[in-house]
């Protein structure tokens, strides 16, 4: 059993440790805020560009795109897929890591075909190494701060490959904080975007619908519109993920404070009554001396 000098000891190392803990907590509030405040800050600019996509394609649904496609095969009939994976530079954060992570085994074991592996975050990246898997390319410091032009690099890494018909498919895995309590794995695909994903165009009360002329041609403005619509994805992806990233970790500080106060609780209890042991026991070993003096000089006066 510990003495009174261990448990103030162990009492003291919580203590800090919960102060560590707290300021991790408060670190993490006040990033998934301003992470928020920036996805808010370009969402609308990405959505009206999937808007007027849309509108471009109910307008001329045969339009031909590369991006559009359903792209190419194999020798033996099988896809070539690139998976995006985003995860966390850091631990820490509860099962944040290990949800995404699993759920992208899973899918590559399920669809069979080569494939290629793209890795935002260290995490991830340790990971599939440990599980001998082999990394395409690993984009750094983009976990911690996603911004627009890391968004844009990684669109025109993976469409590179994309042109150059080394990948039929591309698909993103992140992290989708749904709210302040459940965060769920996503498994989207970004190229080739399916037309059936589109409404089809809706006709006015008197038949016509709307006339546009494109300029050079709707091919062209397609090839140049899709990029930067899947660099909002990505981008869009990014900063769920980083908020998820943030939130997991503000949770599971506030678990981590919580079980440091209830072992700061028995702690307390231990050492006040190891303490009080120890006061009552010197306080008896001090009673039981006094009496022994008092017998001796009674002895000592009934001999004379």
């Amino acid at each position: 059993m510990a003495n009174a000098r261990e448990i103030k000891s162990r009492i003291k190392s919580i203590q800090d440790t919960k102060k560590i803990t707290t300021a991790m907590y408060l670190i993490a509030s006040t990033r998934l805020r301003k992470a928020k405040q920036s996805l808010d800050a370009t969402r609308p600019y990405f959505t009206s560009l999937q808007t007027a996509l849309s509108r471009l394609i109910r307008h001329m649904p045969e339009v031909e795109s590369i991006y559009l496609g359903t792209g190419s095969y194999t020798d033996n009939g099988l896809m070539r897929r690139g998976y995006l994976v985003i995860t966390a530079d850091k631990g820490l954060a509860g099962a944040y890591n290990n949800n995404i992570q699993r759920e992208v085994l899973r899918q590559i074991k399920a669809m069979a075909g080569p494939w290629e592996l793209y890795v935002v975050g260290e995490c991830g990246r340790q990971f599939f190494q440990h599980h001998g898997y082999k990394i395409e390319e690993t984009f750094h410091y983009t976990a911690q701060n996603p911004t627009i032009d890391r968004a844009r690099h990684i669109a025109s890494v993976l469409l590179e490959r994309y042109r150059a018909g080394a990948l039929d498919e591309i698909y993103i895995a992140y992290t989708d904080m749904e709210n302040s309590v459940t965060a769920t794995p996503r498994f989207f695909k970004l190229a080739p975007l399916e037309k059936g994903y589109f409404r089809p165009m809706e006709m006015d009360e008197d038949g016509y619908g709307e006339s546009c002329e494109f300029m050079p041609g709707l091919t062209e403005l397609v090839n140049r519109m899709i990029p930067d619509i899947i660099a909002g994805y990505i981008y869009s992806a990014l900063v769920d993920s980083y908020c998820a990233e943030q939130n997991a970790r503000m949770m599971a500080m506030d678990a981590a404070n919580r079980n440091a106060e209830e072992m700061l609780a028995e702690l307390s209890v231990s050492y006040n009554r190891m303490r009080q042991t120890a006061i009552t026991q010197e306080i008896t070993e001090i009673s039981g001396g006094a009496r022994a003096q008092k017998q001796k000089q009674v002895s000592r006066r009934e001999r004379v």
